[in-house]
């Protein structure tokens, strides 16, 4: 019976023990990550009240991917990618551990966030790379789409779990519980790291030096006639509809009265629940064309949904607008990991999955950052019909990452390459030639 599940379509790569518990381990240190981001933004939204502090912490857990992915990406395609995983783990299980403790001897001062959150983000910007570049390893070519959206499955769904297991210690307010149950899930994640099997590295060009071999990466995104394009559409993708962390704790407090975490949890785990459900239904997609088209719509989509939560007049629609953002941007992020995977050559998986994280990393803790500055000022409250609706200043940077989006996609139908894949699909046996 199990075996005929995991034969099927949409579960296919889970026939592969490696990849099984590489699966497993991505899912628990996703669940980790998502409790995290809701204990620590919730932590720092009551110590001080202001959505320009939560914009700032979820900066700095994010800025590193910037300057980390270049160099766990060089160490991906040069050491054995999951040693390298475990040790990224077993930083992530200490920075949990330190964060419980300091909560729990009530010690913890805005500084001591800020710096953790740092720690955090450098360790999980580390991790993208390297996971990336593994899962090619683990499965046939023939089962990467499937593989990728059950991947990314475990990150986005992880959003419903990893809230949900902390929402009873948000709201009894035993966040030292929270952090501990986060270092339960990296404590897990190592030991399915230390458990693959399958041994994965990229090459190095002996006749060339460290530096170019370092930075390898970038001009084979900026070179490839696709690569850089699909990079270039995650990047703003990234930036106008997916950093929206820093503005869902004002929104739950300012629109919807929330008096602790639980409406912020309750948000994220719809996005969760909406991005599980759509890459679980994505993983069993296997047409081309339909994978060209949903690649279109889910763009659209994207943008439309922050709007929806913009103007929701209850928590009920806010958390109906919230899954339907988490759906269709893992559906589009899963499709555009997908075609960057069929691009690029095994030797060099890591340094372009480098690329990719700095691209998308650097523009989500820029506008996280701006969106939680954004948010704290007062002519940004707009009353669009007298008495009767208020868009918060949150709303409105909902809505302007929304249009800039769909503006975007609307641009992309004018490249003739984007416009292929569009209507087509994703040129396999060509793609990954340069």
């Amino acid at each position: 019976m199990i075996k005929k599940i995991l034969e099927s379509r949409f579960l296919a790569a889970l026939q592969y023990r490696d990849y099984r518990v590489l699966w497993t381990g991505n899912m628990s240190a996703s669940a980790a990550a998502w409790a995290l981001i809701v204990a620590r933004g919730w932590i720092v939204w009551e110590m001080s009240g202001s959505s320009l502090f939560v914009g700032l912490v979820t900066f700095l857990a994010m800025i590193p991917r910037v300057v980390i992915p270049p160099f766990t990406g060089y160490l991906a395609d040069k050491y054995d990618r999951p040693k390298v995983m475990a040790s990224i783990y077993a930083l992530n299980l200490t920075h949990t551990l330190i964060l419980a403790g300091l909560m729990a001897f009530n010690q913890m001062e805005m500084w001591h966030l800020m710096i953790l959150a740092f720690v955090n983000g450098s360790a999980r910007s580390a991790q993208m790379p390297v996971g990336q570049a593994l899962v090619p390893n683990l499965v046939p070519k023939e089962k990467l789409l499937n593989a990728i959206a059950l991947n990314q499955a475990t990150m986005h769904g992880s959003r419903l779990l990893g809230p949900l297991t902390i929402l009873p210690l948000l709201a009894s307010t035993r966040i030292e519980w929270a952090f501990l149950t986060c270092s339960f899930f990296y404590l897990i994640s190592l030991i399915q790291a230390l458990r693959i099997k399958t041994s994965s590295t990229g090459s190095m060009d002996s006749k060339k030096g460290f530096f170019s071999n370092f930075t390898q990466g970038v001009p084979y995104v900026y070179k490839h006639p696709l690569l850089k394009l699909i990079v270039m559409m995650a990047f703003f993708h990234c930036g106008f509809t997916m950093s929206f962390e820093a503005v869902l704790p004002v929104l739950s407090v300012e629109r919807f009265n929330a008096t602790s975490g639980g409406d912020f949890s309750l948000m994220m785990m719809s996005i969760g629940g909406g991005a599980l459900i759509s890459l679980i239904w994505l993983s069993g997609v296997t047409n081309e064309t339909t994978k060209g088209k949903l690649f279109l719509n889910l763009g659209v989509i994207s943008g439309l949904a922050p709007i929806l939560l913009a103007f929701s007049p209850n928590i009920y629609f806010a958390i109906g607008s919230a899954a339907l953002m988490g759906a269709s941007q893992a559906g589009y992020m899963t499709l555009t990991h997908t075609m960057i995977q069929l691009a690029t050559d095994d030797s060099v998986r890591g340094r372009v999955g480098a690329v990719y994280s700095v691209h998308i990393g650097g523009i989500m803790a820029s506008m996280n950052l701006a969106n939680g500055a954004m948010s704290d000022l007062s002519f940004l409250r707009l009353d669009l019909i007298v008495g009767s609706r208020v868009l918060l200043p949150a709303d409105t940077m909902l809505t302007i990452g929304g249009i800039l989006f769909i503006a975007c996609v609307f641009i992309s139908w004018f490249i003739l390459s984007l416009r292929k894949i569009y209507r087509t699909g994703i040129p396999q046996t060509t793609l990954s030639q340069t």
